[in-house]
Order: structure tokens, then sequence, then C-alpha cells
């Protein structure tokens, strides 16, 4: 984790106080089970809860020295709390292993990072819709290969962003139910030596479900989803930035970061106005994804559980959530002051000669009876002379004079294929399928 990259909501699920206090929590509900089983003594829960109403400071340096020596750390995490609680404290763990309090705890924070996710994608829903709705009809020109296609809006490019996050929001909300379970099922997850009882109990008091069958550890194909559900968000910020970062060109000039009063660009170029942040949110996909394919090789352990998991999962959480986290919150902040240029869209839009409307020739010519073949000659061969005099030439002109395309089509015809009008006819049907449940 970089304080560069990291918001404090989330950086706070992730500090070893807030792990211990989870840690506390699952060894508590365990010992109130217990008890009501008759297992351990009911005054043994009271004193673990007594002790906790006293909102104790968590002695982090204390439970490290205590590790350094026993170089296990929930057994340090244990022998803290009894220093602190007492003779009761004996009562805790009782039938529990190790993976139940961090598995457990795990499955917590994820599910709790996930809450903090889906209320940035919100956020970023709402600027996103907000800017669609503004830029509805606001033409500009679609692009394919990087080249200059047919007409659409800035508002339907704002429009598909929303639509990919709505259907990433989809996929983090069934995510975060897959991994939001709990496994208090002891040594290989038999449930010898504790009731299964006792992991229903902590289930409910952390909001959890609980898992099937954990073999002492939760299956690692949950974590796998959830990570990958990351590098699909990271994914889809990424693309957005980059379309940003185009939109910036110099010799394209459609949108712009904004660029703040007192804001440098370039250490050694004053006019440098630079898409900073996009690139920046550009390299934070790429760290994000790249935590998808450890979580991946983390599903094979051997037997009903290795650790070889556990040191990856001590970086790929906190640093994957706080990451995201970060990037969807300065996405959010891109998109809600984006800077857009429209008379720049119908600039560009009109600097090739009106090639933009080829098809609509294409299809008109087909329609009166001339083959689609002779039909592709007629207009492609207009529209090279166009693209050769890069737009100086007009395909509205050279159409008008060319005789074979005249004898099919008249004049007043062709000038109507030109009509801009004709291709955002169909934006209220798209913008209804994307925001109709908005």
């Amino acid at each position: 984790m970089i304080p560069r990259y990291s918001r404090p909501d989330m950086v706070a699920l992730w500090t070893p106080e807030a792990r211990f206090r989870i840690w506390f929590e699952i060894e508590a509900h365990a010992t109130d089970a217990l008890a009501d089983l008759g297992v351990v003594p009911k005054e043994a829960a009271a004193a673990l809860w007594a002790w906790w109403a006293t909102n104790p400071v968590i002695d982090v340096p204390a439970i490290d020295a205590i590790e350094a020596v026993t170089k296990h750390d929930v057994i340090a995490f244990l022998t803290w709390v009894a220093e602190q609680v007492g003779d009761e404290a004996r009562f805790m763990h009782q039938g529990m292993t190790s993976s139940d309090v961090l598995d457990t705890c795990l499955s917590v924070q994820l599910a709790r990072a996930a809450d903090l996710l889906i209320a940035d994608i919100d956020a970023l829903l709402a600027v996103l819709k907000r800017r669609a709705i503004e830029h509805k009809l606001t033409p500009t020109i679609g692009r394919s290969h990087g080249i200059h296609a047919e007409p659409v809006t800035f508002g339907l490019k704002l429009a598909q962003a929303y639509a990919e996050f709505d259907r990433n929001r989809a996929r983090l909300v069934a995510a975060r139910a897959d991994i939001a379970t709990c496994a208090v099922s002891g040594a290989v997850g038999t449930f010898a030596n504790i009731d299964p009882a006792v992991e229903a109990h902590v289930a409910a008091k952390l909001g959890l479900s609980i898992e099937p069958v954990s073999t002492q550890v939760i299956p690692r194909d949950r974590h796998a989803m959830f990570f990958a559900t990351l590098g699909v968000i990271a994914s889809s910020i990424e693309r957005l930035a980059t379309e940003i970062r185009h939109l910036q060109r110099t010799e394209v000039l459609e949108a712009e970061e904004y660029f703040a009063p007192g804001q440098k660009g370039s250490s050694a170029m004053p006019h440098k106005r630079n898409p900073v942040l996009t690139e920046n949110l550009t390299g934070l996909a790429r760290m994000v994804r790249g935590y998808v394919t450890p979580a991946l090789e983390n599903v094979a352990l051997w037997h009903e559980r290795d650790i070889s998991h556990s040191s990856v999962e001590r970086y790929i959480g906190p640093d994957a959530t706080i990451t995201l986290d970060f990037a969807l919150a300065r996405l959010t902040g891109v998109m809600d002051k984006l800077l857009v240029y429209p008379a720049r869209m119908e600039k560009n839009m009109n600097k090739m000669g009106g090639l933009v409307h080829s098809q609509r020739v294409l299809l008109a010519l087909t329609q009166a009876g001339v083959s689609r073949e002779d039909s592709y000659r007629l207009v492609q061969r207009n529209a090279m002379k166009v693209w050769e005099s890069d737009g100086a030439l007009s395909l509205l002109d050279l159409l008008k004079a060319d005789p074979e395309v005249t004898a099919a089509l008249p004049a007043s015809e062709i000038e109507d294929e030109f009509d801009l009008g004709y291709h955002l006819k169909h934006v209220d049907t798209i913008f209804d399928r994307v925001f109709a449940r908005s």
C-alpha cells in the first residue's frame, strides 16, 4: 500500500488493530456459542465481553513481540488477550484452528472492502449519468481502429461507460456475496472438536454465510473470483481513461482533464496540459489486474490445507482493494470535472469532407437498384479522392458530379443522405435501455 494512492476508510480496514479486533470478535462469539452448548463456562464468555466493553487499546507492538518468540500470529494474539483478561481466557479457541480465525477475518475484511467499492461505483455511476444526459445530443465522430467511422454523440460514449460500470456493480455485489463466508470447523474441517452450531452462530453475528465444506480453510476459488472481479473493474477504469487520453491529444482535443489554477504540466515546457490523472489510472489498473493471477494460483492448495496462499493474501487483500478504491474515486473526479469541447468535436467530424456519410450513400444506391458491389465501388472511388485530398474535396460534391451515381440517385436524394440527424435518431432508445432502471 502506497499512501499516495490510498484513502483513509479503506486503509482503516487493513490495519493490524482492525484485524485484531475482528479476531477478537470471532473468538468471543465462538466462546458465547460454546457457553450456550455447555462446553465452556458462561462466565468465561462474559469475562471476554466485559474486557471488550472497556474499549481496550490493541497493543500491536506487544502482540508483535510475542509473535517474535512464538513464530505464530494467532497464538501471539491469544497470549496477549489472556494477559489482559485473565484466567477465563483459557476457554477461548476451544476446538478451533488458526484458519478459522484468519479465513473468517479475511472474509469480513473483503466484504467490508466490497461495500466501500460498491459505494465508489455508485458515486461514479451518478456522475456518468449526469454527464451522459448533459451531452446526450452532442454530436461527435465515432471511431473504429482509431479512424473516423460514423457520427455518435458524446453522451452515448458516456452511456456506454455507465452500462459497463453498472455491470461491474452487479459483478461486485455477487463477488461480495460469494466471499462473505465463515469457517469455524476446526482442524481439517471435520468439526471433530467443535459443534457446527458454533460456526453458524459466528456467521450470523458477523453477517456471513456458513462455508458448506471448508477443509480447514475456506476454498480459494471464492477469493480468486473476488480478485478477478476487481481486475475486470480495473480494466473498465482503464478503458474509460484511455478514451479520455485519446480525446485530449492535441490533434483531437475533444475533451480534456480539468486543469486547475496553479497546476503545472511540465518542468520544461510551460505550455503543457497533460492527461496525468487518466495516465495514472491506466497504471493503477495494471496493478490491480496484476493481483488476479496470484489469487488464481492460490486455488490449488495441498490436500486439506497449506499456507502458500497466506503470504499472497497479506499483500493482495489490502493492495488490490486500496488501489481500486483510490482509482474509482479518482475516475469519478475526472469525469465530474471533464472539460468537453463540442465545437472541436464538430470540426473534427467535418474534417474529412463528409466521408462519415459514405454508408448511407452505399445503402441508398442498393435501394435504387444498383448491385452492392457496384454501389461500393462507386462510393469508394469518390471517397478515396476525398481521403487523398486530406478532406479538401467534398464527398457530396464528387458524388453529385459522378454520372454513374446520379444515374441512380438524383442530386437532391444524394444530399438527403448527408443528414447528421439520421445517425442520431435512436439515441433516445439507447438511453432508455441504459438508464431505465437507474
